[in-house]
């Protein structure tokens, strides 16, 4: 008798810790759905985000590699397959050691990729042909950080243990090498930063695009 309320005991709780889980994974599947809404005027629905959009496929991807990648050192090789896996599916790679935050998103997708020691912060976005490179063949950190709020433009290569700040934003095709400070723009080869207020003129989008 003691056995089976014991039985019943661990049941329950598996119970209410399999339920946690998954409200926290629907939250973050309702979160990263209405993040692409708000940044993709083409977005018509919540329906066509979820089958359609190859970015958020391949955020959803990632979050599953990297719990497993985090949980032990026996699975980092399925993580890794299962990255490899979402590459072959999306055009987009993130490696499963890659620590990103809340809010993430990738626009259009194709030719993203994203090392292992990068760190991306929330509210960030990826256009299209996007590096986050390193510049090291050492085990170290050798990949960007990303602050809050950061947008990287088409064609973009953010090579290095480099920083870039809150709300920094680097045009399309820039190669960037040296540390972006918060609030400013990098542009070029190689890139070099402005301050938003040295510009007399609205930033053109196409800067991204």
């Amino acid at each position: 008798m003691a056995d089976l309320r014991t039985h019943i005991k661990d049941i329950r709780t598996l119970a209410q810790k399999t339920k946690k889980y998954a409200s926290k994974i629907s939250a973050t599947i309702n979160e990263d759905i209405a993040n692409a809404r708000e940044h993709d005027p083409a977005a018509r629905s919540n329906i066509e985000i979820a089958c359609g959009y190859s970015g958020v496929h391949a955020i959803w991807g990632y979050r599953l590699a990297h719990a497993m990648w985090i949980k032990s050192d026996t699975i980092k090789i399925l993580a890794r397959l299962l990255s490899q896996a979402i590459r072959l599916v999306t055009g987009i790679e993130i490696h499963p050691g890659a620590t990103i935050g809340k809010r993430f998103f990738i626009d259009h997708g194709m030719g993203v990729v994203i090392g292992e020691t990068t760190e991306i912060g929330d509210d960030c976005m990826l256009y299209h042909g996007v590096t986050l490179g390193g510049s090291s063949l050492k085990a170290e950190k050798r990949h960007p950080t990303l602050g809050n709020g950061v947008v990287v433009g088409a064609g973009a290569k953010v090579l290095g243990a480099i920083t870039l700040g809150d709300n920094a934003r680097v045009g399309a095709n820039a190669v960037v090498v040296r540390d972006v400070p918060a609030n400013s723009t990098a542009i070029g080869i190689p890139a070099k930063n402005r301050a938003r207020e040295d510009y007399r003129f609205p930033i053109d989008p196409s800067i991204y695009i």
